[in-house]
């Protein structure tokens, strides 16, 4: 055929990226003008060959230039390149023999040397009559055409030159190298390479490649069947779980592929006849039969095979079977329907027969019985076995390791002695109790237990050296747990509301948790690797626990502990050289805490609200936040490593020690008992302090504030909310402060801050907050012409705060004061005068030296009438809510933000005010009763620069 219907045909028009890169590649090559990384560049570049790119490319990088040379690979050469691939195993990709469809259906393309030479579109989704070899070709969604010709020759084998013989296309690459760098593909990438030139194609249908066939759920026909066993007879693995026919199908797999060793099948009838044949499959070891009804549902299944290893026989409807398999050593018959089983496999060590539900008692005695090499048995969902069943098989099979008996109702193991045991699941087994454990502790090999739901058992009581994992999972009525194993590391305890007692020995347990078990009141732990201990909701728990986890307790590693909600707790003391982390929250009944542990870094208390004393004497603490303990009167803290200290909120503390010399920042907020003494002491020992927050510390005065003196490091000061009248200690006291804050305080007369402007006190100031307070208006004024040093400025709320004038009459308040009339620039930088009723008009032209200042906050200033502003680096303006503002005049050429949400202002105002802001960014005017929506067209005109517009109905 000349051009399959579909193709893409000879033209540039049709054919796909990946075709056009391959022919420049092969151009490359003939012209013998390409270079190495040309080429392999071109291959990294085929999208399609996705990871194998830089597998072939690293695979071919060592020969590839004598092999393009002319030069020929010698066999020790190439024996030299597979080595070095195999040194390089964590880059290197096994060899993939697997042949899996993953597409919806058959397409239409050969991995074959002649699988191309059918002539068929890959476009179609069943076989052609001559073509018989399944491409994945489609898996990836790549619906490509392959265009042959009748002569059998490839119109372009992967290259731009049609009617070009194979041998001038060929990439001159030994054989072996091939066959080495194609081992790393996939069946995908396998027919995607044979389409790069004949070579490749001929490489990549070497049989190798093909030893697993996956035919699964695939309408494959008899006769596609048999040309793939015809075309593939070395196939070592066959798939046909859901194809139509599968026993003919498997009929002639068995015939036609002598070299079979796994054969999987299934969804479908499958005759006797199949079963008869199958001793003439003689290298088959694994044999998988998944979901199908075997024979016509009367008669015997034998199953009769001399090399079978592995037999699977997994949700079948099958009357009767009978296996005879010499080296048979694996059998699975898990919910078959059979309601008997012979068994004469004399090797097998694995027989898996969970929820076969019409076998009987006695076919479970009688197949165990029979394989007297059993390790492993499974007959959970098996009703009806017995606990004779399972001594007689404990006799006759004594190598048995693993049992599942879960959901056998009838069994207790009183009288079944199972010695070798390792692994025992007994899930659901209502007849499992406390008697049972007896038989159990003879199990001296076990080293898994699973006991969940056993809703009778109320006791556990085990002395197993070698157990290593149980599980004891709802189980209602279950009280205590006595166990001892050294080896023991794994334990799974929950949902056991009744449990009380808990009593462990291990020597290799790292992690225990045993949460919400709300009637656990004892625990007794000798446990020396433990280090992880959570239990958190065990209401129950006692102040007794903390003896366990204390040195000497029985948990010599222990390092991390959550007591969780334990509302049962009242005093908490532990002494642990160990213990880093310990969480405590929602400990509600708690009130008295005592932590000698100089390793603990981490300690949550959140929720302990019941806290009166707590002692931290020592401790490995860097941080600690106790201000979630509102009833906290009495604290103790000697911690070496200790930075940050929040006592905010700790409204009765009255008695203070705190020893901790690195501690850089306390806040002792609404600390109303704090007296100088404590604070006194604490200045004393902790001389690092940086930080200080007494805001609402009434009892703090003179003697100490005095005590500061002892902080030679501290920048930050807040006295907010104090009854303070005299400042004169901290003048002398912080020569180093930075920040000042003395929001609300009331008691200050106007000559508080005079030292300031007229003595230089405080001169590295440069934040302070008088907001809220009582100064008179001279003294605001005096302090802001004077202190040019300051950069944040807080006046809010000032009811003293009259017009911010800033132009001539400033010059006239520094001669007042018996200074130079001659003053550096302002630092100032931040100024906010929000809510000052008293403030008409505020005036900063630029003689009053403000270069630095970026932000002015004059919001509901209601009064404010007129601003007027000079400021070359002013970009942050808030006028909201100044309800009576008229007059704008604004000389910033850098703002970039201004509000006047809800403000009187008229549109001409703020069209003019914003003429000259060539920056502005951001203009807020909704709620401006003058300014109409459909005039923000010429606000936007005055002001080309705005990005953000916001108006009373929309933003823009």
């Amino acid at each position: 055929m000349e051009n399959n219907s579909g193709g893409m045909g000879s033209g540039e028009e049709g054919k796909s990226v990946e075709d056009l890169e391959f022919e420049r590649l092969t151009e490359c090559f003939l012209a013998e003008s390409g270079s190495l990384n040309e080429v392999l560049g071109g291959l990294r570049s085929f999208h399609h060959m996705g990871e194998s790119s830089t597998i072939v490319q690293r695979a071919m990088g060592a020969n590839l230039n004598s092999v393009l040379g002319g030069e020929p690979s010698s066999s020790s050469a190439v024996a030299l390149e597979r080595e070095s691939l195999d040194h390089d195993t964590h880059n290197k990709r096994p060899k993939v023999h697997s042949f899996s469809l993953i597409c919806s259906d058959w397409d239409c393309q050969s991995a074959s040397s002649d699988f191309i030479e059918r002539g068929y579109n890959i476009n179609q989704i069943s076989f052609k009559n001559e073509f018989h070899c399944p491409s994945p070709a489609l898996a990836e969604g790549h619906p490509e055409n392959l265009i042959v010709s009748s002569s059998g020759r490839d119109n372009r084998d992967g290259c731009n030159t049609p009617q070009m013989d194979d041998m001038e296309v060929r990439m001159d690459l030994t054989d072996d190298l091939l066959h080495m760098v194609f081992s790393f593909l996939d069946h995908i990438n396998l027919c995607r390479a044979a389409k790069v030139c004949s070579q490749w194609r001929t490489a990549s249908a070497h049989e190798d490649f093909w030893r697993i066939l996956n035919f699964e759920n695939r309408s494959i026909t008899l006769v596609q069947f048999e040309d793939m066993c015809r075309r593939y007879p070395k196939a070592t693995q066959l798939n046909i779980t859901g194809t139509p026919a599968i026993h003919l199908l498997a009929m002639k797999a068995i015939s036609s592929l002598r070299n079979l060793e796994v054969l999987i099948l299934g969804k479908g009838q499958l005759g006797e006849t199949f079963f008869q044949e199958l001793t003439g499959c003689h290298k088959l070891k694994n044999l998988i039969v998944n979901d199908a009804a075997l024979g016509n549902g009367i008669q015997e299944i034998p199953i009769y095979h001399d090399q079978l290893r592995s037999l699977q026989i997994v949700k079948c409807r099958v009357l009767r079977i009978s296996v005879r398999c010499p080296q048979l050593q694996t059998l699975s018959l898990k919910r078959s329907s059979m309601a008997h089983v012979a068994l004469n496999c004399p090797l097998l060590r694995d027989l898996d027969i969970a929820s076969c539900h019409k076998l009987s008692d006695a076919a479970i005695r009688s197949a165990a019985i029979s394989c007297h090499l059993l390790e492993s048995l499974d007959v959970s969902n098996c009703s009806c076995v017995s606990d004779e069943t399972l001594r007689e098989i404990a006799l006759s099979c004594a190598n048995l390791h693993v049992l599942n008996a879960s959901y056998c109702q009838n069994i207790s193991l009183e009288s079944v002695r199972l010695p070798m045991l390792t692994v025992l699941k007994l899930h659901s087994c209502e007849g499992i109790t406390s008697a049972s454990m007896a038989a159990i502790s003879y199990s001296y090999m076990l080293e898994v237990l699973e006991l969940d739901n056993c809703s009778l058992l109320t006791s556990v009581l085990l002395d197993l050296p070698r157990l290593q994992n149980i599980r004891l999972v709802h189980c209602r009525k279950f009280i205590e747990l006595n166990l001892r194993s050294l080896m023991l590391s794994s334990i799974k305890v929950s949902n056991c509301p009744s449990l009380q007692r808990i009593s462990l020995t291990s020597n290799s347990l790292q992690k225990l948790v045993l949460q919400k078990q709300e009637s656990l009141t004892s625990l007794a732990l000798q446990c020396q690797s433990l280090r992880e201990v959570d239990l958190t909701d065990c209401e129950s728990l006692t102040n007794s626990i903390c003896e366990v986890f204390s040195d000497g307790g029985g948990c010599p590693m222990l390092s991390s502990l959550i007591l969780d909600n334990c509302e049962s707790l009242t005093v908490v003391s532990f002494h642990s050289t160990t213990l880093v982390n310990l969480s405590l929250a929602g400990c509600r009944a708690l009130s008295s805490l005592k932590l000698n542990c100089p390793n603990l870094e981490n300690v949550s208390l959140d929720g302990c609200d019941h806290l009166e004393v707590a002692s931290f004497r020592p401790v490995g603490l860097h941080s600690l936040n106790l201000g979630i303990c509102p009833k906290l009167n009495s604290l103790h803290i000697e911690a070496a490593h200790m930075v940050l200290l929040e006592l905010k909120g700790c409204g009765v503390l009255s008695e203070a020690s705190i020893n901790c010399p690195l501690l850089t920042s306390l806040d002792a907020s609404f600390c109303s008992q704090l007296r100088d003494d404590c604070l006194s002491a604490t200045t004393t020992s902790c001389p690092l302090i940086e930080s200080l927050i007494l805001m609402s510390c009434p009892s703090v005065g003179p003697e100490g504030l005095s005590s500061l003196r002892w902080l030679p490091h501290l920048t930050s000061l807040d006295l907010s909310y104090t009854f303070l009248m005299d400042l004169q200690p901290v003048f002398d006291s912080c020569v180093q402060l930075k920040v000042l804050k003395l929001q609300a305080c009331k008691y200050l007369t106007d000559s508080s801050l005079e030292p300031l402007y007229k003595n230089g006190a405080l001169p590295s100031l440069c934040e302070l907050d008088l907001s809220y307070g009582t100064l008179c208006q001279s003294a605001i004024e005096k302090l802001l012409a004077c202190c040019t040093q300051l950069t944040h400025v807080s006046l809010n709320g000032c009811v003293n705060m009259h017009d911010l004038n800033w132009g001539s009459d400033m010059a006239q308040l520094v001669i007042d004061i018996d200074l130079s009339v001659e003053q550096p620039n302002r630092l100032l930088q931040n100024l906010n005068c929000v809510g000052c009723a008293n403030i008409k008009k505020v005036i900063i032209p630029s003689a009053a030296r403000c270069l630095h200042l970026s932000s002015l906050n004059l919001s509901l200033s209601a009064n404010l009438k007129e601003v007027d502003l000079a400021c070359l680096n002013l970009c942050f303006l808030n006028l909201s809510n100044c309800c009576s503002l008229e007059i704008l005049k604004l000389d910033c050429p850098k703002l970039t933000s201004l509000f006047l949400q809800s403000c009187n202002i008229s549109e001409d105002a703020v069209e003019v005010a914003i003429e000259q802001c060539h920056m502005l960014e951001t203009l807020d005017v909704r709620f401006c009763p003058k300014i109409h929506p459909v005039s923000m067209g010429r606000l936007r005109a005055a002001c080309p620069s705005l990005k953000r517009l916001f108006s009373s109905l929309a933003s823009i």
